[in-house]
């Protein structure tokens, strides 16, 4: 099959995944005059998943792109986490907002589902081209453009491509090297899953954690169904956890064997779900964000880790600045150095969030993490929240004032 040629005039532009940043990227490309292909290995836009957060500069970003009363439609508004013993028991309760850090006015959780529908919708007039269950297969970046091998056997050729496939990023892998000089574990696994609502939760949580290993349900609004979370320590490196199903269903067996509460009906459920998500806790850190023609964003490029609560508003960032950049800059290497000058501080301070202190208050490791946590709890229940949490994440979430780009033409 012939390979086509990069066509003349509009710069063509590949981005390889449609979960956010993907389609968020995909965006303000159009909009300034670029030709643009997302490509997506699974067959559909991927409608389901649990709660994310869009907060501080990424808020801008969403207002930027016109979506903002729709996301504010779609905010979810959970109240408190509530922690409990093994046999059920309160232990203390604390309001989510408060306890993550974050600005209410600038804080918006919503389904991850319905924020990828809005993303991708925004381009509705049909300029972006999707190519829906295929992927990158070989790239060869000549200088000059990208010569690209598709699974499904189609070629091409681009004057840019940008990875957007998330923390496992095939782009990354064959660009850069094996994920293994990228991903810095950060002490556990995780599985997600849904299960029915039979407890009647409504707009909140409830964990029980023992040193090393926590259970939760989380309902969102008053959903008949519930997300079950188990989050057990490991110290694996992160790209050698399982992908295979029935093995990881019997390491979480073991590592909850014994637990009180609701663990076991939790281990059930998660073994016949049949959305059952599970990886490491991890990061990716990378010394440099792209290499001639190519570049990575979002979890590709600088996964925070759910432990930050921003993955989704980095993402959202980053798409906004790569875009701006790529449009300011006739050579994509001047872009990209400019796009990582800029986001790179930003980025690596919202990193930073996933290791604080107060991590442990929900992923506790070790038996003195748990005590801590319930002096807190219960100076709450004495005095309230004032003076225990405090907003230097406020400060993080909003750190980068966002470029204008407004006047970029192409």
């Amino acid at each position: 099959m012939s390979t086509p040629t990069i066509p003349e005039g509009r710069r063509s532009v590949l981005i390889s995944g449609a979960s956010i940043a993907g389609p968020a990227l995909a965006f303000w490309l159009d909009r300034y005059g670029f030709d643009v292909t997302v490509v997506e290995r699974a067959s559909s836009l991927r409608i389901g998943g649990y709660p994310i957060d869009v907060r501080g500069t990424a808020i801008d970003v969403i207002e930027r792109m016109g979506l903002l009363p729709e996301i504010r439609a779609a905010h979810i508004a959970s109240r408190a986490m509530t922690f409990v013993d093994g046999a059920g028991k309160i232990i203390g309760s604390v309001p989510i907002y408060e306890a993550i850090g974050s600005d209410t006015e600038r804080d918006v959780e919503l389904p991850r589902g319905t924020l990828a529908t809005l993303l991708h919708g925004a381009n509705r007039d049909g300029s972006v081209a999707y190519r829906f269950n295929d992927s990158l297969d070989t790239l060869h970046d000549d200088g000059k453009g990208v010569d690209v091998g598709y699974a499904s056997g189609r070629k091409a050729r681009y004057d840019i491509v940008i990875g957007a496939d998330g923390l496992h990023s095939r782009t990354r892998r064959l660009v850069f090297g094996s994920e293994e000089s990228f991903n810095r574990s950060l002490g556990f696994c995780f599985n997600l899953f849904s299960m029915p609502n039979d407890k009647g939760l409504s707009h909140s949580g409830i964990v029980h954690a023992e040193a090393g290993r926590t259970a939760a349900i989380w309902a969102v609004q008053d959903s008949p169904k519930v997300f079950g979370f188990l989050a057990f320590a490991t110290d694996e490196a992160p790209v050698s956890a399982s992908r295979d199903v029935e093995e990881q269903i019997g390491r979480t067996r073991a590592a909850f064997a014994g637990m009180g509460w609701e663990v076991p009906r939790l281990l059930d459920a998660m073994a016949q779900a049949d959305d059952l998500y599970f990886d490491s806790v991890s990061q990716i850190r990378m010394p440099h964000w792209s290499k001639g023609r190519v570049a990575l964003v979002g979890d590709a490029a600088f996964a925070p880790s759910f432990r930050s609560g921003q993955g989704t508003s980095l993402a959202l960032v980053g798409a906004y600045v790569l875009a701006g950049e790529l449009a300011s800059h006739d050579d994509p290497q001047d872009a990209f150095a400019a796009y990582e000058r800029l986001a790179r501080p930003f980025v690596e301070a919202n990193q930073g969030l996933a290791t604080a202190d107060n991590g442990a208050f929900f992923l506790p490791r070790t038996q003195k993490d748990i005590e801590t946590r319930d002096r807190v709890l219960a100076e709450i229940a004495r005095s309230g929240t004032v003076g225990l949490f405090d907003d230097t994440k406020q400060a993080v979430h909003s750190a980068l004032c966002l470029p204008d780009y407004a006047s970029v033409t192409r």
